[in-house]
Parts: structure tokens; sequence; C-alpha cells
């Protein structure tokens, strides 16, 4: 998927790469926009109107050209979030984003996050919404907290260890997990990727893309209208009816976090029976191969034989342990005869 050039930002040429690129791949997706999901100019009604799909909360605001979730400004915090619950099996979320202000190298903070969660509109410290939470984050870090407190301390990281900031990563939660801030989430992220998207003059893009339980995060930040992989995680369990929203958050330092739109694709995709078996509703966020507190990995269903096999030798065995009771009485019964005599 790194370096498909778009067609809706790329023009003809963009177009017919993009469809010989698919007509080469061996698994055919559609695309289609879901409105009730995207946020998309002029932002309509956008957190002023019941009839509308957003909401605004904290500091955000809405303008003509964008939805401002943070000003730059000192701790200042706010978030959109959508109305509507997607079920949608698969699916691919844009967004396109610009991240500026007055600080310069790393005195900016703190970024913003996208999130498909269970719970929505509700105010926290993790990037401007709730930890604990119950699905998807996905995290622009502007800030190295974690490098910061390591070069206060004189400490050094380990050799290839170190990640350059802007920096993005992900995050599954089942709600018992919390998000590090100290060390910027390093310990329950799934993967990450550094991208240079502060004050830029060129358009910036992620995509968040959840195809047959495969989580798929691209860039296209260089302003050459192609994507760049970031992170590509298998075995991501999502469950539906969720809800998407984004969200910011300011301290002593501060950015403009503007989102410029939110476009959500649904994804038809071919399954296998053997796909279809696998990728069974799920209620709860998982990921395969990672210990999450409170989750037990499920269990795999057992076939008919190693049923009938432990169903056969449980009789065997109870058949065994009536005969050699039967015995032990009856030598019993003997012994108790014979001293009578």
């Amino acid at each position: 998927m790194a370096a498909v050039v778009r067609w809706w930002r790329a023009g003809p040429l963009g177009l017919l790469v993009l469809l010989v690129l698919r007509g080469a791949r061996a698994e055919q997706t559609e695309e289609h926009l879901k409105r009730e999901h995207s946020l998309t100019k002029p932002y309509q009604g956008v957190g002023s109107s019941s009839s509308s799909l957003w909401d605004l909360m904290g500091n955000a605001m809405v303008t003509t050209q964008y939805v401002r979730l943070t000003p730059d400004m000192q701790s200042k915090q706010g978030a959109v979030w959508n109305r509507v619950p997607c079920y949608l099996r698969d699916w691919e979320m844009q967004v396109h984003f610009k991240i500026h202000g007055q600080g310069k190298k790393n005195l900016n903070g703190d970024g913003f996050a996208i999130w498909y969660t269970k719970d929505r509109m509700q105010p926290g410290p993790v990037f401007g919404s709730k930890d604990h939470f119950l699905g998807l984050g996905v995290f622009v870090d502007t800030y190295p907290n974690e490098e910061k407190q390591q070069e206060a301390q004189k400490r050094r990281y380990a050799p290839g260890n170190q990640r350059v900031f802007p920096y993005i990563s992900a995050m599954v939660n089942n709600g018992s997990l919390t998000y590090d801030h100290d060390r910027d989430g390093r310990p329950t992220e799934l993967g990450g990727c550094t991208a240079m998207v502060r004050n830029l003059n060129h358009d910036t893009f992620l995509v968040i893309r959840y195809v047959k339980r495969r989580l798929t995060i691209m860039i296209d930040i260089d302003g050459k209208h192609e994507w760049r992989d970031c992170i590509d995680m298998p075995g991501v369990h999502l469950p539906r009816g969720y809800f998407f929203g984004t969200s910011s958050v300011t301290g002593d330092l501060s950015d403009n976090h503007d989102i410029i739109s939110l476009k959500l694709y649904q994804l038809t995709v071919e399954r296998s029976p053997e796909e279809e078996k696998r990728d069974k509703e799920v209620f709860l966020p998982v990921v395969d191969n990672m210990k999450l507190p409170g989750v037990e990995a499920p269990l795999e269903p057992m076939s008919g034989l190693a049923l009938f096999l432990i169903v056969f030798f449980s009789l065997v065995a109870l058949v065994f342990a009536i005969v050699i009771g039967v015995i032990v009485y009856n030598k019993w019964q003997e012994q108790s005869r014979k001293r009578f005599y």
C-alpha cells in the first residue's frame, strides 16, 4: 500500500496508477464514502445544531476552513465527536490535518488523537480524552516527554531505541490499560513512525485502514501525493458500534491543531469461508499475541474427534473406578465375615 497515489488528490495520472495497482492485486476492494461518519467543509451545523452529525467539546471551534481542536495557547483542550455509531466491518478513515504554531523545534505540544472508541465526549488526560478507553487510539504526538525527562536525569537511550518527534503511534485498549504519558505511550503501543508534520506549507494526511482484522496506518506528509507506511498490525479485533472522534490538548507548550476533513470509506472486501469464520463478531478490543490485562486469550474450539476422545476416556476412567470400588467393597465384606467366624 506504500506509495499508492490517491485519485482525488493526484488527478488523472494518479487515477490510472491506482487502477493499475488495484488490477494487479488479488484482493479487490470497493470504497464508498459514508457521509454520516465524515466531517467536511463547510461544516454546516457542526456543534450547534440538533441535526448535526458531529459534536464539539471544550475549546474546539469551527471556521469556514477547518475545525480547530485547540488554539496556539497554553492549557487548552478540545474535541469533535461523531454522533452516529459505526457498524461497518471494514473501513478506512482519511484524516486531513494541519499542526502549526509559534513554537520552534520541540518547544511545542502536545499533539492530537484520532479515536474509534465505545465512549464519546469524555474529556480526560490522553490528548484531551479519557484514559482506560475501550477501542482504538491513534496519536500524533509532537512533544517527547520521555526524552526530556531522561535528559533532565542525565540518562541515555539504549542504542537504536531513540524515537524522533513528532511521532505517530497506535494503541488498542480493553479498558484496563493506562496511557503512559511519561514514556509517550511506549509500553502499550502497537507500533509507530516519525512524522515531521509541524509548520508545513503543503497538505498533510493520515489514513487508518481496518480490513480483515488488520490495522494499517499510512501517512502522506511530504507533499508528494503518495502514502508511506507507518504501522501494519494483523490480528486486531475491534467491535462494531463504536464512535469516531478526534481530540487535542495543550499544556505549558502549545500549537494550533486543525482538522480540515475526516472522510470515512466503507470497504467491500471478499472473504473466503475460512476468513468469514475467523472474522466473527467480537465484543471487546483485543490484539492477537498481545496480553492485555484482564483479558485471557480466547481458547481454540475443540474438534469433534478431540471432544469424542475426552468423553470416551472419561467414561472408561469412570467405569474403571466403579469396578475397582466394587472389588474393594467385596474384599472388605469378606474380611468382615471372617472376623465374625
